[in-house]
C-alpha cells in the first residue's frame, strides 16, 4: 500500500539522536573552566556583588546624570541582582529606583534600562501589552512570546498580565485577532502538558509502535491539505499539543511525503496572519534559535531590546551562534553598526562578546 511505503521510507529517515542533544553534548565539551555557569546566557551574576555599595553608586550617579556608570552596574548584574538593588535602593532613599531612571536619562538606553529592571514574567507580559496596544498590533511579537515560550512559563505570564493591567490575557488576544488566527494564538496561550499527551498517546494503543503516533499525525496534517481550501484544524490541535522533538518527526514527515519544505507548504496553502502563525510556530519549532536571529536582523529597537533583554540569561549565547551562521557577521558587531552612545554600550553589555 502506499501508506506503508511512506511509513517506512519516514521511519528509516528519522535520526537517532537529536541534533540538539549533539549540539549541547559538544557545547559542554568545548566550553572553559571560566564558562561553565551552568547558562546559555550572557548575563550571570555578579560574584563580587554588594548591593549596599551598588546603591551609592546609583545615587550619586542619578544626581549627575551619569549614564555611563548606571548603565555599567546595571547591565552587569543579573535579573535577580537588580531586584535586590532596587529594593535596598527604596529601603535607603526612600524613592523608587524607576522613577530616579525616568528623572536622569532620556530615549533609548532609559527604556533599556527600565525594561532591565522588570522581572522577567512582568517583562514578557510588558511586550505582550505593547504589541496589543494603539492602533494596530503587532502580531509577531505576539507569536514570539507565544512560541518561544513553556506552557508553565505562559501561565505565569498571563497572571502577571493580570495583576498589571487587570485584563485578562486571554481575553485581550481574543480582542485583538480573528478567526483560525485567533483560536491558534488561544492554543498556543493554553497549550497542553506534553507528558500527558504522550501518555494518552499510550493509552490509545499505540505502545510498541514509537513511529506510528508521529506517521498519523503527518498523514492527518497531508490529508488536512487535499481540499480546495486546506483545513487550519489540525495544524492548531497538532503543532500546539506535543514537544518540539515529536514535531520536528511529524514536519519531517510531512516534507519527506509532499516532497517540499513544509515552509513552503504554508505559504501555499494559507494566507494572511493564520499564515504568518504557522510560518513563526514551524520556524520556532525548528529551530527557536534561527528564528530569534532572523528577528535581529531587523535591527528595529523594539525587537532587539525585546529579544536581547528577554534571553540574555536563558539562550542568548545559542542565538548568537544562530546569527553569526545566518549572517555571516556577529552580533556584537551588527549592533555596533546600528546603534550607538550609552544605548549601544548598554547592548554590547548585555550581548558580552564577540564570536
Amino acid at each position: 500500500m502506499e501508506t506503508d511505503r511512506i511509513y517506512d521510507k519516514f521511519v528509516s529517515n528519522l535520526p537517532s539522536v537529536s541534533f540538539c542533544f549533539i549540539f549541547y553534548c559538544i557545547f559542554f565539551l568545548f566550553i572553559t573552566q571560566d564558562m561553565c555557569w551552568g547558562t546559555l546566557g550572557t548575563v550571570r551574576p555578579f560574584s563580587n556583588f554588594h548591593p549596599d555599595r551598588d546603591v551609592a553608586e546609583i545615587q550619586a550617579a542619578l544626581e549627575t546624570k551619569d549614564a555611563v556608570t548606571l548603565v555599567s552596574i546595571l547591565t552587569n548584574r543579573n535579573n535577580a541582582q537588580r531586584q535586590v538593588i532596587a529594593k535596598t535602593f527604596e529601603e535607603t532613599t526612600q524613592k523608587d529606583l524607576a522613577a530616579g531612571l525616568k528623572k536622569a536619562l532620556s530615549g533609548e538606553v532609559e527604556a533599556l534600562l527600565l525594561e532591565l529592571l522588570m522581572p522577567p514574567v512582568q517583562y514578557e507580559a510588558y511586550r505582550l501589552q505593547q504589541a496589543m496596544a494603539g492602533l494596530g498590533t503587532d502580531e509577531e511579537t505576539l507569536l514570539e512570546i507565544l512560541c518561544t515560550r513553556s506552557r508553565q512559563q505562559l501561565q505565569e505570564i498571563s497572571a502577571a498580565y493580570q495583576q498589571m493591567y487587570n485584563k485578562g490575557l486571554e481575553k485581550e488576544l481574543k480582542g485583538e485577532t480573528s478567526g483560525d488566527f485567533a483560536k491558534l494564538v488561544v492554543a498556543l496561550l493554553n497549550k497542553e502538558n506534553v507528558s500527558g499527551v504522550v501518555q494518552r498517546d499510550i493509552e490509545t494503543g499505540l505502545k510498541g509502535h514509537p513511529s506510528l503516533p508521529v506517521f498519523l499525525f503527518f498523514q492527518a496534517l497531508s490529508a488536512s491539505l487535499k481540499g480546495k481550501k486546506a483545513d487550519a484544524g489540525p495544524w492548531i490541535d497538532i503543532l500546539t499539543s506535543r514537544d518540539a522533538d515529536h514535531l520536528n518527526k511529524v514536519l519531517m514527515g510531512l516534507e519527506l511525503e509532499s516532497g517540499q519544505m513544509v515552509a513552503q507548504t504554508v505559504e501555499k496553502r494559507f494566507t494572511g496572519d493564520f499564515q504568518l502563525g504557522l510560518k513563526v510556530l514551524v520556524q520556532c519549532i525548528q529551530s527557536p534559535d534561527a528564528y530569534l536571529a532572523k528577528r535581529l536582523i531587523s535591527t528595529k529597537t523594539p525587537i532587539v531590546q525585546g529579544i536581547m533583554v528577554s534571553h540574555c540569561e536563558e539562550d542568548l549565547l545559542c542565538i548568537r551562534a544562530a546569527y553569526l551562521k545566518s549572517t555571516g557577521t556577529s552580533l556584537y558587531t551588527a549592533l555596533q553598526k546600528q546603534f550607538k552612545g550609552e544605548h549601544l554600550q548598554a547592548l554590547l553589555a548585555i550581548c558580552r562578546s564577540e564570536d
